[in-house]
Formats: C-alpha cells, structure tokens, sequence
C-alpha cells in the first residue's frame, strides 16, 4: 500500500532528480560554469570544454551524473564542488550546523513571543471572561514586515551605533543574538495568530464550563485549553523549524551568517550542482525529521482519543466584534485606499535626478528613491500588482492547501518536502522551465505556499475526523458527502481561511525576493517588494524609501486579519455565547436546523418515527408528532409529554 513513508520517499527523490536536472533545464552548459570558476584565463574552447566534461563526467549527460552522485550518497560521499574544487560534505556539513544553531535561537524567540501575544486570550478565557472578537493586529504587524528589515533595524542599532553585538561575521554564540531575533520575530508572530484563534473554541468546551462550575483555578484550565490546541499547530511549529533553516537567506546574507540558505542560494546562482544537491538534501532530510517528529508529538497528545473517536469538535464560540474593530477596519482601508490613489495620480517612471533620495516634501510626500522617482507613484502604482498577486495566490495556495490536507496519505510527505525548499531554489527550478517573469514568480510561491496550510488543514482534519458527533452521524447512516460538508469542513474551513489571511504579506514579500534576484517582474516595473529590495542599501540614509512600502504591507496585513475577524463574529456561532451560556449552534453543523438533530436531517429522511424531521426535530423520534412528543398518541399526557424534557419543538429547532 502507498503509504505516507513511500509518498515522502517518492517526493523527496522525485524533487532532488529535478535539482539535479537544474543545469540542463536552465540550458547552461555546465562546464562553463566550471571553466569560470576555476580557469577564468582559459579561453572557453571546444577542446578545453570537452576536457572539463570528461574530467568531471558531464560527457555523459544528467542521467549518469545524477546516478554518480547517488552511488557516492552511499558510499557517504557528496561530490566535489564544480567551483571550488572542495569536497562537499565538510562545507554542507558546516553550514547545517550554523542554521541548526540559528533555528535553535530563532525559535526559543518565536515561541516566547507566541505566548506573549496569547496570553491575554488565554487569561480572559481561562477565567470565562471573553467577550469580544480579537483581529491580533500586533501578531500581523509583526508578521507583515519583512525578516530583512528587521535585520537591518536591529544592526542599525544594537550593532552599529550601540556596539552591543557583532554586525557581521559567525564568531560565537554572541553572532546568534540578532539573526535569531529578526527570523524569530515574524515566525513568532505567526505562531502567535493562530495560537490565539484556536483558545477561544478550546475554552467554550464542555469540560472548560465544567471546570469553571466546579471552581478548578484558571491556571490549571489554561494548562489543559494548551494542550488541547497544541495538537493542531505541532505541525505549523515543525514546519517553522524546517522553513527557519532554509529559508533565512536575507538574514544569513545581511549578517554575513554561513548558513544552509546562503550556501544553497549561492549554489543555485552559480549553477555548483553538487553543493546544490547537498543543500537540497540536508533540507528535505530535515523537512521529513520535523514531519515525524510532529507525528509523534501528535500523537502522544492526543492519546487513546484519537484512536478512539472520542474527541470534542473544535467549535469557536460566538464573540461578536465590537464597534473598534469595525472602525479599525475603515480607518486601514480609507488609509490604504488614499495612499494608492494619490500615487496613482503621480507618474512613477520620471527620473528626477536632481532630487536623488529626497527628503519628503510638497513636491514628493514620501520622498524619491536612489534614482530620482517617486515614492508615492511607485507605492500607488506597484500596488495593483502586489495586492492583487498576492491576494490570488492566497486563494490558490488556500486552495491547493485544503485539497492537500484533505488527503493526508497521499500529500503528507510532499507537503514536508516543499515547505523544506528554500522559495529561491523553487523559483530557479520555475524559472528554468516557463522562464522568467511574473507568472513564473507567482507559479514558484505557488508551489511551495500551500504547503503550510495543507499541515493545517491536515492537522484539524484529523481532529474532526476523531470527533464523537461524526461516529454518531455514522452511526445514523449519513454518507460520506453529508459528512464532509455538514461535520467536517465546518470545523475546518474557518481556522485555515485565517490561517490563509495572515500569510497575505508573506506571499508579497516572496513574489518581491524572487523579482529581486531576476526571477520576477523586469524592472522598471513598480512593485513593493522590489521597492524595498532596491532602497534597502539606502535605508540608513533615506529611510522613507523603506518605510514607505513596509507601512503598505503592515496595513495589507493587518486590513486582512481585520477583515477576517469582522466575517468571522459576524458569522461564528455555536459552543458558547459572550456571556458564557450555551449559542444557538452553527447553521448547516450537526446540530441546527438541516443538520443531524436538526429539522431536515439527512441521516433519518424516512416517512416512520424517524422521518424528514430529523431525529429530535417536530415529526422527529422525541419531538412533536414523534413517539415521545406531544400528539403521540402512545405517551399523550404521560410524563414525557411536551412540555418537558424532549420539547415540541424538538432538540434542533
């Protein structure tokens, strides 16, 4: 049977073939590359590059290099690198253990920030004190700016002008201070999100009322509502750790870090195969360790509830927004609204090279970048294509995620595989074959954003899977079909749609990183993440140039949470209301009107005693017209008539 091993295995090998196709997909003859690097006074000639393709094996094509490389992969032998010369393994091996180190420290700073942005939640919950729909606007501030400017803030200040830290350079765990907050502040935040979205349906279960009841200290039930939410976000934790290592490649190249990004990011610019393959390979490795031990995790959290099908439905209960957050809402939109319109009123291809990085003034609000344009005419202008891109990638990587998620089996290995991919190697790889552009930009965030989302619909799937109202439905004859619609994606779709809200940003911020690197948009088109990548080197200088497109993606970022939240109280209903008594339960769920208890309910459509009005609905077995309600014939002024325990009106209405 294709198992999750197997998929994971059939992924993992499926992508380093790719990777090892890379030169001959891009059309580079590879020993070019190596008379470059090594004999740059060598004139490139047939005979000198047919002795460089001996020498080396290319003579053969890819298939007998890829199978030299596998069998020295037995033998514990990586290669030698096409530009320096140098064996692999010590150099990979090298640069595992600094983003090892860096990983270690960026996630102790993202999960103390987790907490610190839930702990209010937490607190209100614990103590049947929340009322109110939160946005988490500080969680997307954080997570909407960018890994680079944080970066470049802190060794602005705490390395430059107060000499607290090395600026640049690996020289001991003092190096490890800066680079692990800048990777660990966005990633925190994230974690942060959707720790504080999944409390409040942990805190309206039945065991958490109980425990209020019965006079159990808050403390204790903040410990349990912990472990009951972990389960469903080991994943995204285990997939941070994996994307940390990576993925940092601004950060490891601002501060001069030799770590496993920057040294896969140079080799894929340099075409250095085996370096490439060994990088690639220590990611996936380290993709597919987290997967597992995420499994494990899991696992032992869930205990005999899992495999019994004994746990709750995670429900969120009714918090409706309150007046601030709308405001909030129409402030960030007229906001964002008026700085792209007056841009676009303002040409942003003029040169003025009088004005070169100009202050703000009448005549340019937000100043001119290093080339005289500008700053306000490219934010207008790049916004349509930022905004639009990335709110479409939203949808398809929300998509892709879901669809992934749904088939746990089948995608759980190559959901490790892609979220282990550095996004500029996926973007070399897309670019090779469509070329590069815009399209092939989008298609490569593409095919390694829904990843992250398909762990947390997998996550949550899993859950609802294992939740007792679906054994009863079962139990009742529902089909597959009513299932899923009517128990499972309930329960799902509202938590990954926000997880998909809070990742807006960062799908910008990737499209801008590749468009840097000549993968995206040619210039001179305007776009925010190129306007940030071209004035970052001037940022000491002219900060507005910096902090004018930051600003557009915090309020990007914090409209979409926002937004998000206000759909959310506007539409969330069931568990428990704002006062803390039971709430009407969520219209097409297992229990309202349409639903298994419901009238209409589908498992129980028959003309008997359990006839189309559900089970305890009116014409149902308990309600009016049933065996136990009131016009049975059999119990009519009995005990159990309606009014009474088993209403008229029946359970459901």
């Amino acid at each position: 049977m294709f198992g999750p091993a197997a998929a994971a295995f059939a992924a993992a090998a499926g992508f380093l073939a790719l990777v090892g196709l890379l030169p001959w997909l891009t059309r580079t003859d590879p020993a070019l590359t190596i008379l470059r690097a090594r004999y740059a006074d060598r004139p490139p000639t047939p005979d000198v590059l047919a002795a460089i393709r001996a020498d080396t094996g290319l003579d053969g094509g890819p298939g007998p290099v890829l199978g030299g490389w596998l069998s020295g992969l037995a033998r514990g032998d990586l290669g030698t690198s096409w530009v320096s010369g140098e064996p692999v393994l010590p150099t990979v091996s090298a640069a595992l253990g600094v983003s090892l180190t860096l990983m270690a420290g960026a996630l102790l700073v993202a999960l103390a920030l987790a907490a610190a942005l839930a702990a209010r939640t937490l607190r209100l919950g614990a103590r049947r004190e929340l009322r109110r729909a939160r946005a988490g606007a500080a969680a997307a501030v954080l997570a909407a700016l960018p890994e680079f400017v944080f970066a470049a803030v802190l060794a602005t200040v705490f390395a430059v002008q107060l000499g607290w830290f090395p600026p640049l350079g690996w020289t001991g765990p003092v190096s490890v201070v800066l680079p692990a907050l800048a990777m660990g502040l966005p990633a925190g935040a994230l974690l942060g999100r959707l720790l504080d979205d999944a409390l409040p349906a942990a805190l309206a279960e039945p065991w958490a009322r109980t425990a209020a009841a019965y006079g159990i200290p808050p403390r204790r039930v903040a410990r349990h509502a912990l472990r009951r939410c972990l389960p469903a976000l080991l994943p995204q934790l285990g997939l941070v750790a994996a994307g940390l290592t990576g993925g940092a490649v601004a950060v490891e190249k601002l501060f001069a870090v030799p770590g496993l990004g920057g040294t896969a990011l140079t080799a894929a610019l340099a075409l250095d195969l085996p370096v490439l393959q060994a990088c690639v390979l220590a990611l996936v490795l380290l993709g597919l360790a987290a997967a597992g031990a995420v499994r494990a995790g899991r696992r032992a959290l869930l205990g005999a509830a899992l495999t019994d099908r004994a746990l709750p439905a995670l429900r969120r209960p009714r918090l409706p927004a309150g007046p601030g957050l709308r405001i909030t809402a129409y402030a960030l939109g007229a906001l964002l609204a008026a700085g792209v319109i007056a841009g676009l009123l303002r040409d942003p291809l003029y040169v003025d090279t009088a004005a070169r990085l100009a202050d703000p003034s009448w005549a340019h609000p937000l100043g001119t970048d290093a080339l005289g344009r500008d700053v306000l005419a490219r934010l207008g202008h790049g916004a349509g294509r930022t905004v639009l891109t990335a709110v479409v990638l939203a949808v398809v990587t929300l998509a892709a995620g879901l669809l992934a998620g749904l088939l746990p089996r089948l995608t759980g290995g190559l959901t490790a595989v892609a979220n282990a991919v550095p996004p500029v190697v996926a973007g070399l790889l897309v670019a090779s074959v469509a070329g590069p552009g815009a399209a092939g930009a989008a298609l490569a965030v593409a095919a390694t954003g829904w990843a992250p989302l398909a762990a947390h619909t997998a996550a949550l799937y899993e859950q609802e899977r294992a939740a007792t109202h679906l054994a009863g439905a079962t139990a009742l004859g529902a089909g597959t079909r009513h299932r899923l619609r009517r128990h499972l994606l309930p329960g799902v779709l509202p938590p990954v749609i926000r997880h998909a809200a809070v990742r807006v940003p960062a799908l910008a911020l990737a499209l801008a990183s590749l468009g840097f690197l000549g993968l995206g948009a040619p210039p001179p088109a305007a776009d925010w993440g190129r306007m940030l990548a071209e004035n970052m080197p001037y940022a000491e200088r002219a900060p507005w140039a910096v902090l004018a497109p930051s600003a557009a993606l915090v309020l990007l970022g914090v409209l979409a949470v926002v937004l998000t939240a206000l759909a959310d109280g506007a539409s969330a209903v069931g568990g428990e209301a704002a006062d803390g008594a039971p709430a009407g339960p969520r219209r097409g769920g297992p229990l309202n009107r349409g639903g298994l208890l419901g009238r209409g309910g589908h498992p129980l459509r028959s003309r008997g005693p359990l006839r189309s009005r559900g089970l305890l609905g009116r014409g149902g077995l308990l309600g009016r017209g049933g065996l136990l309600g009131r016009g049975a014939a059999s119990l009519r002024g009995g005990p159990l008539r309606s009014p009474g325990p088993a209403r008229a009106e029946g359970a459901g209405r």
